[in-house]
């Protein structure tokens, strides 16, 4: 079983020719609504990977809050462990340039009264060789407190290194498994700037010192990771991107299921990156995630 102990959002999203520059104003034309969050996006993922999920979180007694769980709930995802407190839902404002980037400002609502209380209720209806996946858009005490009780109880925890918080160093020493982008993995090993041999460097050191399984996700170049001593590479598939906003949380969601059906470290990597291109190729956050269907024709 997963449990995805994490973030629960309404997604604003404009799309424009371009990404504006600090002060600059350009015209949108497009507007769209979408559930997200990252961790509803990872629970969703996984869910739609085939495997039985939790989600944990909170969302708050407005009118998205309903609109934030549709997809979970319409997947069949367990949302009894979701707690609804006053105040609004989270909610992030995305915008999507013509190139498929993107800029996202994420304002944490219902998210920021995410407790370790939170944390041990979940904890607690999990066993010994569960899956428990974070990321940081909840408080870092509630993080903390998960990761803690999850060590204490023998379930695995992943916790993917983003939002990139100040507390996100910290917190990575304390995961199972932590999956980050470049920047995100830099600022883990506390090293700027890395070219691709530096990058390994780190990964090998750092693998070294904590015993961590690493994967770092590459964008189109794939993801590097590093287990038990030996590094390993998996490529996604070559695209166009139309909106590259899920297609981290995608990756998550589907290596986190992969290891829950027990596939191997090197399968589980190669099916969460040809899930992540393929989230690429729509727009949305959740509606861009593929059903386990579409990764396995694309394998």
């Amino acid at each position: 079983m997963i449990t995805v102990f994490g973030s629960i959002n309404m997604d604003l999203i404009a799309t424009t020719e371009r990404l504006p520059k600090p002060g600059e104003t350009v015209a949108g034309n497009g507007f769209a609504t979408a559930a997200g969050g990252k961790g509803a996006n990872q629970a969703l993922a996984a869910r739609r990977a085939g495997r039985y999920v939790h989600m944990a979180g909170a969302v708050g007694k407005d009118a998205f809050a309903a609109e934030a769980l549709a997809l979970l709930d319409d997947a069949g995802t367990d949302l009894s462990l979701i707690k609804h407190v006053d105040g609004p839902t989270g909610t992030a404002l995305i915008l999507v340039g013509g190139d498929g980037e993107n800029m996202i400002a994420v304002v944490p609502g219902a998210n920021g009264q995410v407790t370790p209380a939170d944390a041990e209720t979940a904890i607690g209806r999990m066993n010994d060789g569960d899956i428990l996946m974070l990321q940081l858009e909840v408080p870092a005490a509630a993080v903390e407190g998960a990761l803690s009780a999850a060590r204490a109880k023998g379930v695995t925890s992943i916790l993917n290194l983003a939002p990139l918080i100040p507390d996100a160093p910290r917190l990575g020493r304390l995961a199972d498994i932590v999956i980050a982008n470049e920047t995100e993995f830099e600022r883990l090993a506390g090293q700027e700037g890395m070219d691709a041999q530096a990058r390994e460097a780190a990964l090998v050191h750092l693998h070294a010192e904590t015993g961590q399984t690493l994967i770092v996700t590459l964008g189109a170049d794939g993801v590097i990771a590093i287990r038990d001593g030996a590094i390993s590479r998996a490529q996604g598939l070559k695209i166009e991107p139309v909106d590259t906003v899920g297609a981290g949380d995608t990756f998550c969601g589907y290596f986190a299921a992969s290891l829950d059906d027990r596939l191997d470290f090197v399968s589980a990597l190669r099916r969460a990156a040809v899930a992540g291109s393929l989230a690429c190729l729509k727009a949305g956050a959740q509606p861009s995630i593929p059903l386990s269907e579409e990764v396995a024709d694309r394998i």
